[in-house]
């Protein structure tokens, strides 16, 4: 759990604007958990790995976004979150974003909604 809160350094060629999707995994008290999670933060950590280990054996996003995304927001259908800025999201979340290539998926990211798996799209 402690590679999913690192903080990483912004580079200097990074673009102003990424386009991404993710999986997210919440836990019980995590922000925005709906009542009828009950996994405990470790569990929402290790169900988030899970979720790599699939893309990296070359499950589809969309598949994995289907079976293991908490995501409740209608606008974020199959993981899309679209284009954002630096500041558009947590500093976690950009941090691991901005770092990635086009293409490229995240290792497991935390924030406060839980734990991410980021796709760039662009």
């Amino acid at each position: 759990m402690a590679e999913a809160s690192v903080k990483r350094e912004r580079k200097p060629s990074e673009p102003d604007r990424v386009n991404v999707k993710h999986v997210l995994v919440r836990y019980s008290g995590a922000r925005g958990a709906a009542a009828a999670i009950t996994r405990d933060r470790e569990q929402a950590c290790l169900r988030a790995e899970e979720a790599l280990g699939k893309l990296k054996a070359g499950a589809s996003f969309t598949d994995v976004v289907a079976s293991y995304s908490d995501e409740t927001d209608p606008t974020h259908h199959g993981g899309t979150i679209g284009d954002i800025g630096r500041s558009d999201v947590l500093p976690p979340f950009a941090d691991a974003a901005f770092e990635l290539k086009v293409g490229e998926v995240s290792e497991v990211v935390e924030t406060p909604f839980g734990f991410h798996v980021i796709l760039r799209v662009e």
